[in-house]
């Protein structure tokens, strides 16, 4: 009995956060583009946009190319959201601990962020278009890219963490738990600064934002790997970018923000998780404006070798750096 009940609130869990993934991944896309055209000076599209753009696609046809590998072309969008929703049950949301959480860390979800990126990698392979391809082998060099740094960042917080006492140093629980704030000195402090900043610029690398977008580059490859797409297949390619930017956001605030609020005003039951759930939304969003919205309006989109060099030389050095405060603020503390 115990097993069944088990069972029976992770598939509940996993039910309530894929459609947390999925309305939020659209209602941040709409809010993404609002506010892109307010600070470019232009009234742009209502927030309920995507949710109308998703609706039209999924009532057309998708089209499969004439010389494209058919089971490989319509599997790619299906495993691309697949995999960013189960990321999703990884990752804590506000005061609710993960779906998955006794049966993944820091490392598993590292790597399950790869899925989604090699399943836009196939899609483009499959489609048959010169212009896709182009756009897939950009894909797999921007992941490699940004990859080296972004395991910089995890590697560098889990290990801070690890040094300190904790058992468990990947485990997003213990990330949720015992803030890096918490353990670091001075120096770890600017360390792990550092490394959020890192994160945050990982992140329109991981969702194809501009100015890292150059896999897709409609002024370039007309669309890029998407260039063959249409109907379900596009919504569900489209879908699994707006979950992975949530989750990319989640993410990123359980390594570097998880506090809760109700703790400090002595809240408990209802109005706590709502005070939570509410804090957790605008954590969210907080680290999706500046990495995401912001940074796509201020910046012009990079080239290839630019997003190369960028992530490994500058960002890589950041990551580096970061680490190497966290090391010397580990000895100062005489726990190294």
């Amino acid at each position: 009995m115990s097993l069944c009940v088990s069972v029976g609130k992770i598939v509940l869990g996993a039910i309530l956060v894929s459609a947390y993934g999925i309305v939020a991944g659209l209602l941040i896309m709409g809010v993404d583009r609002k506010l892109a055209a307010r600070m470019q000076a232009r009234i742009g599209p209502p927030l309920t946009q995507p949710f109308t753009d998703l609706r039209k696609l999924l009532v057309k046809q998708s089209i499969v190319p004439e010389n494209a590998i058919p089971w490989l072309f319509n599997a790619a969008p299906l495993a691309a959201l697949a995999s960013s929703l189960v990321i999703l049950l990884y990752l804590p949301v506000g005061p609710f601990a993960p779906v998955l959480g006794r049966f993944g860390d820091l490392v598993l979800v590292m790597y399950l962020l790869t899925v989604p990126a090699l399943a836009f990698v196939a899609g483009g392979f499959s489609s048959g278009s010169p212009y896709a391809t182009v756009g897939a082998q950009r894909e797999m060099v921007t992941m490699i890219s940004y990859e080296f740094p972004f395991a910089v960042a995890i590697i560098g917080v889990a290990w801070r963490l690890g040094i300190a006492g904790l058992a468990t140093p990947f485990s997003l629980l213990t990330l949720t738990r015992v803030p890096i704030w918490s353990v670091v000195g001075p120096l770890g402090l600017i360390g792990a600064l550092f490394l959020l900043v890192l994160v945050m610029l990982v992140i329109p690398g991981e969702v194809s934002r501009i100015p890292f977008d150059t896999p897709e580059a409609e002024t370039e490859l007309a669309g890029g790997l998407l260039l063959e797409y249409s109907g379900r297949n596009l919504a569900l390619f489209t879908l699994s970018l707006g979950v992975k930017t949530i989750v990319m956001g989640s993410l990123t605030v359980a390594m570097f923000l998880p506090w809760n609020l109700s703790p400090l005003f002595h809240l408990g039951g209802i109005a706590a998780l709502g005070l939570d759930l509410a804090f957790f939304a605008a954590k969210v969003f907080l680290i999706l404006f500046l990495a995401v919205i912001l940074l796509r309006v201020g910046v012009a989109r990079f080239r290839i070798n630019q997003v190369v060099s960028g992530y490994w030389m500058y960002l890589g050095a950041i990551g580096i750096f970061g680490l190497i405060l966290l090391i010397a603020d580990a000895g100062l503390a005489g726990v190294a």
